[in-house]
C-alpha cells in the first residue's frame, strides 16, 4: 500500500521540489546507515510526508548537506535530516516487514518471506525501541488480516483498522497535538486502504483475492460511491491538518494532501474510462 502519499510535481515550484527531495534523500541515507542495503530498499515517499509534517509542527534542529548516491552518481544533491528522519526510518522498515509477512501468509510469496527474513534484525531493534507502538500496530494488522480472511465487506471497519495503523505511525509524542496527528493518520490511512482496493478491484476479482469493495462493485454508482468516500476521507484529513500551526513547507504539505494523494486514483479512473469507451466502440 505504499506509493499513494506523493507530491503533484506539476503543481510544485522547483525550490519546493528540491526541499522535498532533500528530505527524501535524508530518509534514504538514514535507512542505509541504520539498516543496511536491505533496509534502504524499503524507502518510500509516504514516510517523507510524515517527516515533513512532524518537522513543520515541531521545528527540530536539522542537519543539511549534500551527497552522491547510486541513483545520482554524477552530481551532489541536497539532503536534510533531523530526529524525525530516524523515527520515519524505523516506521518505514517496521511497516515493510509487516507487509512482507502479510504477503507471505496471504499469497505464499517466497520472495516476500525471504525479504522479511532479511529485515528481521532491524525489526527486532525497532521492537525494543518502540515496544508499545510496535505491539499496537502488530495487533491492528493481525485483526485486519483476520477480517480479510473472513471476507468482511464493512468498508468503514476495514479501512478504519488500517487507518489506526497509520494513526499510530503519525503520533510520535504524547502532547497537545496527539489527537490532531492521530486523526490525520486515521483518515489518511483509510484513504490509502480504499485507494489500494479501488486500484486492485479487477485483479482481485480475477485472482479470487480479498477486496473490501466487492459489495459495491456491481453497483452502477460504483465510481461515484468510491469518489465520494475517498473525498470524505481526505476532507477530514485536511481539516485536521489545517488546525496545526505549521508554517515551514506548508505549501509542500498542502500539495500532497490536496493533490498528490489523488494522482494514482485519477490515473486508474482515466484508464477505466478509456477502456469503457473502447469497449463501447467494439459493441457498436
Amino acid at each position: 500500500m505504499f506509493g499513494y502519499v506523493i507530491i503533484n510535481k506539476g503543481d510544485m515550484k522547483f525550490k519546493e521540489f528540491d526541499i522535498y527531495h532533500a528530505y527524501y534523500c535524508g530518509l534514504c541515507r538514514m535507512l542505509k546507515e541504520k539498516y543496511g542495503l536491505w533496509g534502504q530498499m524499503t524507502l518510500s515517499y509516504d514516510m517523507t510526508f510524515v517527516i515533513m509534517l512532524l518537522t513543520g509542527l515541531y521545528e527540530p534542529e536539522e542537519t543539511a548537506g549534500s551527497c552522491k548516491c547510486a541513483a545520482h552518481p554524477f552530481e551532489k544533491h541536497g539532503m536534510r535530516t533531523n530526529e524525525f528522519t530516524e523515527y520515519a526510518a524505523d516506521m518505514n522498515l517496521l511497516f515493510s516487514y509487516y507487509k512482507c509477512k502479510d504477503d507471505w501468509e496471504d499469497d505464499r510469496k517466497y520472495s516476500q518471506r525471504f525479504y522479511a527474513a532479511l529485515l528481521r534484525k532491524g525489526y527486532r531493534e525497532i521492537e525494543k525501541k518502540h515496544r508499545g507502538k510496535t505491539r499496537k500496530i502488530e495487533k491492528l494488522i493481525g485483526r485486519l488480516g483476520k477480517e480479510e480472511k473472513k471476507g468482511c465487506r464493512d468498508i468503514d471497519k476495514m479501512s478504519g483498522l488500517f487507518g489506526e495503523v497509520m494513526a499510530e505511525i503519525m503520533v510520535c509524542k504524547e502532547d497537545i497535538w496527539k489527537e490532531n496527528l492521530y486523526r490525520i493518520g486515521l483518515y489518511l490511512g483509510k484513504f490509502i486502504y480504499l485507494c489500494d482496493a479501488y486500484e486492485d478491484i479487477e485483479k482481485d476479482l480475477k485472482n479470487g483475492s480479498y477486496n473490501p469493495l466487492f459489495g459495491i462493485y456491481e453497483s452502477t454508482d460504483f465510481e461515484e460511491e468510491c469518489r465520494g468516500i475517498l473525498t470524505m476521507m481526505m476532507a477530514e484529513c485536511s481539516k485536521e491538518f489545517e488546525k496545526l500551526p505549521i508554517l515551514e513547507n506548508a505549501g509542500i504539505l498542502r500539495n500532497i494532501i490536496y493533490s498528490g494523494v489523488w494522482y494514482r486514483y485519477e490515473r486508474v479512473r482515466a484508464r477505466r474510462k478509456s477502456e469503457e469507451k473502447e469497449q463501447a466502440k467494439k459493441n457498436e
